[in-house]
């Protein structure tokens, strides 16, 4: 049995930069983290030659083609495996809308995984392209690249999309005291809301054509640079106010981002102190993040009782085999 573990990831800032309406014209950039909620993936070798999947549905399927959740029919193809294999997938949190990039934390994994299977070691720069070629080719999503080379990677970055389709993955080396006050200082919240991001990201795309939708996004870029120099400066309340930037912007570049209910949430998290958040992902549901001095994260937790707080830690180390019995 082989089982891989991989991060689900919260952006900050610039995010829809990391999607080629954008950066096939304007170099992008997004600044994100991985956190300790997790994707996993079990892989097992089937003494019959064929293929069981196990996910919100179950397929006992005998041939690739047949297979009908798409990440996994592709991933299986493009490393030619053709059965005798069992996969199953859980997560620590609801998997599908929540706006934390699990559809990519899956991809990732069950590549990682598939490797493992076959024996083979992957690198981290290929992983993530091995999962972007599956989302953005394979399965033509309308998605952008951060989250693929969040989820391999881990870790606190500053992620450049550049013209040529290539992505660089710049750490961002801020003090540790630093980074722990970052994390002190946010607040995560469940909506109990979750929607499918595909329709909202390719709107999103479609407005991009727009010179005037363009120059938000630039701004929204800038602050991906403001951000990873703020961090690195030990400037963390800063990063409050650009949350909140990020987050006007983002409502201005694609309609359906937020609604009434939404907005009275975000406003009452402001009025009991925080200093800025956004929804996380393309927006509608799934989770809301703020930060705020963590003496005034009390009244903020008050101010939404009737949302699920959910602790959240950085994680560090990207996707991983954390047991592997196929090497002995």
């Amino acid at each position: 049995m082989i089982l891989s573990k991989t991060p689900l990831r919260m952006s900050f800032v610039g995010g829809g930069s990391d999607m080629p309406a954008y950066y096939q014209k304007n170099d992008g950039a997004v600044v994100s983290t991985t956190i300790d909620k997790y994707m996993y993936i079990t892989i097992g070798q089937r003494f019959s030659g064929d293929i069981r999947i196990n996910y919100s549905k179950t397929e006992q399927v005998n041939h690739v083609k047949d297979i009908i959740h798409p990440l996994v029919r592709e991933s299986l193809s493009l490393l030619e495996i053709k059965g005798k294999i069992e996969i199953t997938s859980t997560a620590d949190i609801p998997s599908q809308g929540s706006g934390l990039g699990s559809s990519s934390s899956y991809t990732v994994g069950l590549i990682n995984a598939l490797h493992a299977f076959k024996k083979e070691s992957i690198s981290k720069e290929n992983l993530a392209q091995i999962a972007c070629q599956i989302e953005l080719e394979k399965c033509n999503e309308p998605i952008g690249k951060q989250d693929q080379y969040a989820a391999a990677y881990g870790g606190l970055n500053l992620i450049r999309f550049l013209g040529d389709g290539s992505v660089v993955v710049e750490p961002i080396n801020c003090k540790e005291k630093t980074k722990l006050a970052l994390e002190k200082s946010l607040l995560v919240f469940y909506t109990g809301r979750t929607r499918k991001a595909s329709d909202l990201l390719k709107q999103q795309s479609k407005n991009l054509e727009n010179n005037n939708k363009r120059s938000m996004m630039t701004k929204m870029v800038e602050m991906a640079y403001e951000m990873k120099n703020s961090l690195e400066a030990g400037k963390v309340n800063h990063i409050g106010y650009l949350l909140n930037e990020n987050w006007i912007l983002k409502k201005q570049i694609t309609k359906g981002v937020s609604d009434q209910e939404i907005d009275s949430w975000y406003q009452k998290a402001l009025d009991a102190g925080a200093l800025g958040g956004k929804l996380l992902g393309a927006g509608h549901g799934g989770f809301l993040m703020f930060l705020a001095e963590p003496g005034k994260h009390g009244n903020i937790i008050s101010a939404l009782n009737d949302l699920k707080h959910i602790n959240m830690s950085f994680d560090q180390n990207g996707s991983q085999i954390v047991y592997n019995d196929e090497k002995k």
